[in-house]
């Protein structure tokens, strides 16, 4: 669908979800192929009239040019004239010149040159407690692999936490699925993503070593993610004390109220970072209440490529020699939530939603050693997780990322935990 349209149908929202009638399309829209039968039927586990109504019309962006009009159509072919003659009357005011998205040439720099051979290395062993002792505060600096130490001490041995720290008894102390996406139908215009399963067997081997039941997913649909992961959230959980889910795929960005960014599937067809999250609320997997659950995106969250800033301090470029990075991009969609839906989801808690890339911007993978996300963050936990919390450590992931490549990239996270979270290193 066109930047036009999407803003056409964002604009026109909170009286679409009003008074749309959603009963009578469903036939309709699935005789002209607007959406599938599998994602009719998505739609309408959404809830209420008004909760379909509002999940149509995100649902609805996601699908190509020729969208607006058929779903137009299919008002005035239901009698809801009204919404009917709103979208065609500003749709028809609207100019829309195809834009040719072509990829962006990396230039590689024939002779790198290295100006900050004289910073000081410290050590990254993690018993080396020294340099701790003469700089509480600083960040460990490496110049091959950037900054990865911890700001500031935080130990779990702190005495007084008690009471602050989720507990991690059970062994394994909970599941973790990985989902990992490489090769997609032709049809969905999507690239082979080379160099995932790197990525893949990086985190299956230390989530593994952090004490968790590890299970890997290959190539899925978008309606095959769903049902793994409604399986996963189904299960009992009441004997473990946490969750992880892993996903690396093909992204991009879609409307939200909480999670940005969506997931694509094999097939080419999108499922939202908020809605998977979702399927791990408590009415939904009851014996994970309470518990720490953990979700890793290794995906795009746009188009953006970040050419970064100057900084009086040059930070290393950290790509290994013939390294070619690609971007787990799809075309930026600029979408954006309206008041109306704020009510509509439950607020989270025990939640952390980790992105390698900040929403609306692409994220690097390189072909040899996988993507700079996953590689940072298994080097980080390597390191750092006996000692160091959930949110210090992925800390020390966005500090090194940044320090990586020609064009930028930093991690992020949404974290609606309630307490500080520990691996299980022993």
């Amino acid at each position: 669908m066109e930047e036009a349209q999407r803003e056409l149908l964002l604009r026109n929202r909170l009286r679409l979800v009003k008074e749309l009638q959603v009963e009578p399309l469903w036939d309709l829209m699935l005789a002209r192929e607007l959406f599938t039968r599998d994602m009719i039927e998505d739609i309408q586990t959404a809830g209420t009239r008004r909760d379909q109504a509002r999940q149509l019309v995100t649902d609805l962006q996601t699908r190509g040019r020729c969208a607006l009009p058929i779903f137009i159509s299919c008002l005035e072919d239901t009698g809801q004239w009204a919404l009917a003659t709103l979208l065609r009357e500003s749709n028809a005011t609207q100019q829309l010149v195809p834009v040719d998205l072509k990829p962006i040439e990396i230039v590689k720099s024939r002779e790198p040159t290295n100006t900050y051979g004289k910073l000081p290395k410290r050590p990254l062993a993690p018993g080396s407690h020294t340099s701790k002792k003469e700089d509480p505060g600083a960040a460990y600096l490496d110049p091959e692999q950037g900054a990865v130490g911890p700001t500031q001490t935080r130990s779990r041995n702190n005495t007084g936490m008690a009471g602050q720290v989720y507990p991690l008894n059970s062994d394994p102390c909970g599941y973790c699925l990985i989902i990992n996406n490489v090769d997609f139908h032709p049809s969905s215009g999507l690239s082979v993503r080379t160099g995932s399963n790197i990525d893949c067997e990086k985190m299956q081997k230390r989530f593994q070593a952090l004490h968790f039941a590890v299970e890997v997913e290959w190539n899925l649909s978008a309606k095959a993610m769903g049902a793994a992961l409604h399986q996963l959230a189904e299960r009992d959980h009441s004997a473990l004390d946490c969750c992880v889910v892993i996903i690396l795929s093909h992204g991009c960005q879609a409307s939200h109220i909480q999670f940005p960014g969506a997931i694509y599937g094999t097939d080419g067809t999108s499922i939202s970072v908020e809605r998977i999250v979702n399927i791990f609320s408590g009415s939904r997997s009851p014996s994970l209440g309470g518990k720490p659950k953990l979700f890793f995106i290794q995906a795009c969250g746009g188009d953006q490529r970040d050419h970064g800033f100057q900084v009086s301090s040059y930070t290393p470029e950290d790509r290994s020699p013939g390294s070619d990075p690609e971007a787990d991009a799809t075309p930026f969609q600029n979408n954006f939530d309206q008041p109306d839906a704020v009510a509509s989801l439950p607020t989270p808690s025990d939640i952390l939603v980790s992105y390698s890339t900040f929403p609306g911007f692409v994220s690097w993978r390189d072909k040899k050693s996988g993507s700079w996300y996953i590689e940072t963050l298994d080097r980080v936990l390597e390191e750092w997780a006996h000692n160091e919390d959930l949110l210090s450590i992925l800390l020390m992931v966005s500090n090194a990322v940044s320090a990586k490549g020609t064009y930028k990239q930093i991690p992020g996270c949404f974290n609606f935990l309630r307490k500080r979270f520990f691996f299980k290193t022993k």
